[in-house]
C-alpha cells in the first residue's frame, strides 16, 4: 500500500514535477506477467525515477546497506527502501551472488516485474560497463523477457556523492523485450550465460549511447580508489618547503 502512496502521492508526482523525465518505449514493457527490466545505473535517483514512470510495480534487488544503517536514520532508510518496493541483497561473501539470484526468482514467480542493473553497482564516472551474469541465470530459469532500459542524464542530475539531485533533463528510454527462450535450459554452461548477458548490455548501450568499458565496475572503482589513496599517501610524505 505505502509503495503506491510514494508513487502516486508522495514522491512520484514530485519527482516527474522536478525532473519531467521524457519516457520513450513504454509500450515494451509487458502489461502482465513476469518479466526483467534490466538497465544502467548512473545514479541514486534511478531507484526512484523509474518506478515513478512505470504503470506497474517493479521490485528491484538492492544492496543490504540500505537496509542496516544504525540509528533513527537508519531504521527509517531501511522502511523507506522496503516500502518503495526494494529488496535487500548482501553483496558480499561467495554466496552473494546465489543470494541475488534467489530473491530475484521469488519475484519473478509471482508473475512481477523485477528491476536489475547487471552491472551490479553504479557507474562512477557515467560510463556503462561490463554486465555480471546472474540477469541471465534469472532470465533463464524463470522464462521470462528481459527489457533494456537506459536512463540518460540522471550522472549529470546526481553524480555519486551528492545528496541532492540538481534540475538536468532526463530521458527513461526502454527497449524491445529480448527473448532468450532458445537457451533454455543451458542455464549452466558459461558461455550462454556470458552471451545473453553481452546482448543485454549491448541493447542497453544502443539505447543510452554510453561509451562501454568491457570490464566489472567494481574492479575499475577499486583501482580507482587505491590509486587515489596511493596518491595522498604520498602527497603526505612530501617535505613541506
Amino acid at each position: 500500500m505505502f509503495y503506491y502512496l510514494l508513487k502516486y502521492v508522495l514522491l512520484g508526482p514530485l519527482l516527474r514535477l522536478v525532473f519531467r523525465p521524457r519516457i520513450e518505449g513504454l509500450a515494451h514493457v509487458p502489461s502482465s506477467g513476469a518479466a526483467i527490466v534490466a538497465g544502467n545505473h548512473l545514479s541514486f535517483s534511478d531507484h526512484f525515477l523509474m518506478p515513478a514512470v512505470l504503470k506497474r510495480r517493479i521490485t528491484f534487488l538492492a544492496k543490504a546497506e540500505y537496509f542496516t544503517g544504525p540509528g533513527l536514520k537508519g531504521r527509517l532508510t531501511a522502511f523507506f527502501f522496503h516500502s518503495a518496493g526494494q529488496i535487500p541483497v548482501d553483496r558480499s561473501g561467495k554466496e552473494a551472488g546465489q543470494a541475488a539470484i534467489r530473491e530475484g526468482l521469488g519475484v519473478l514467480s509471482k508473475g512481477e516485474l523485477l528491476g536489475i542493473y547487471p552491472e551490479g553497482t553504479r557507474s562512477h564516472d557515467g560510463r556503462l560497463y561490463k554486465g555480471k551474469v546472474g540477469v541471465a541465470v534469472m532470465a533463464l530459469k524463470a522464462g521470462v523477457p528481459v527489457v533494456p532500459c537506459a536512463m540518460i542524464g540522471t550522472f549529470e542530475a546526481q553524480p555519486p556523492g551528492r545528496k541532492i539531485p540538481r534540475v538536468h533533463p532526463v530521458v527513461i528510454r526502454f527497449g524491445e523485450p529480448l527473448d532468450f527462450s532458445r537457451y533454455q535450459g543451458m542455464e549452466n554452461e558459461k558461455a550462454v550465460l556470458r552471451a545473453i548477458t553481452d546482448e543485454i548490455m549491448y541493447a542497453i548501450l544502443s539505447l543510452s549511447e554510453q561509451e562501454y568499458v568491457d570490464r566489472y565496475a567494481a574492479d575499475v572503482k577499486a583501482e580507482e580508489e587505491k590509486r587515489k589513496a596511493e596518491e595522498r599517501r604520498r602527497a603526505s610524505r612530501m617535505p613541506l618547503r
